[in-house]
């Protein structure tokens, strides 16, 4: 009876040690927080602000105690969504890992319409002013910089106040039907040029029928500056 006794004790003795060494819901949640929140504080450096909130995590839940500090890292850029997930991982004897979900707002400057934009509108740095935008908040991405989109064509008409992304903007043609133009044949060696008639529009390295002026010849040439184009030899 005395063995046993011993014997449950002991067995229960070492349940509990299981049970208090167990990596708890509470720490991997903390380790999450800790990671976004050094994160937020770096991104803090470069003018954003960024507000998080992070998940809730099962209470009852235990994994393998970590003898190592525990891993963090973002599964998706929060830069380009509001709900990243982090991954929060031990690696060790008895690894695992956690995906602990995120609601991330990150909040910055960037270039928005001064003034409704019709479709076709050249742009100037005159038109555009600097907003705090939700940065994140599309995937389309932003730009800050008005040297980005200064003689850019509007593909579609913008609101006063939208910001200016990417897929917005379109190069102005740098050959226009009509042109007359330089065409250079180049070769590894050496290259030779010849004036030429542009046959359709393109803008910078984009393809277009030219028709050279000597020869009467068609030739199909890459757009490489205002007025000049390039053919392989």
């Amino acid at each position: 009876m005395r063995t046993l006794f011993l014997a449950i004790f002991c067995l229960f003795t070492t349940g509990l040690n299981a049970a208090g060494a167990a990596t708890t819901a509470s720490q991997i949640r903390d380790a999450a927080a800790s990671f976004v929140e050094a994160w937020a504080d770096q991104q803090s450096n470069q003018d954003l602000d960024i507000r998080f909130t992070i998940g809730s995590i099962d209470s009852r839940l235990t994994l393998a105690a970590c003898t190592n500090a525990l891993e963090t890292s973002f599964t998706n850029d929060p830069l380009n969504t509001t709900s990243p997930s982090v991954m929060v991982s031990c690696v060790g004897e008895r690894p695992w890992r956690m995906f602990v979900t995120t609601s991330v707002e990150v909040h910055g400057p960037a270039l928005v319409a001064a003034r409704p934009l019709a479709r076709g509108e050249r742009l100037s740095a005159a038109l555009v002013q600097e907003k705090q935008v939700q940065i994140n908040a599309s995937r389309r991405g932003i730009l800050t910089d008005p040297e980005q989109i200064s003689g850019m064509l509007v593909r579609r008409p913008v609101n006063a106040g939208s910001p200016i992304t990417p897929d917005l903007l379109e190069a102005p043609n740098a050959v226009e039907r009509g042109d007359h133009v330089i065409i250079i044949a180049k070769s590894e060696a050496f290259s030779v040029s010849s004036r030429g008639k542009a046959l359709s529009s393109a803008s910078v390295g984009e393809q277009v029928l030219v028709e050279n002026l000597r020869s009467s010849r068609t030739v199909r040439a890459t757009v490489t500056a205002p007025g000049r184009v390039e053919i392989p030899m």
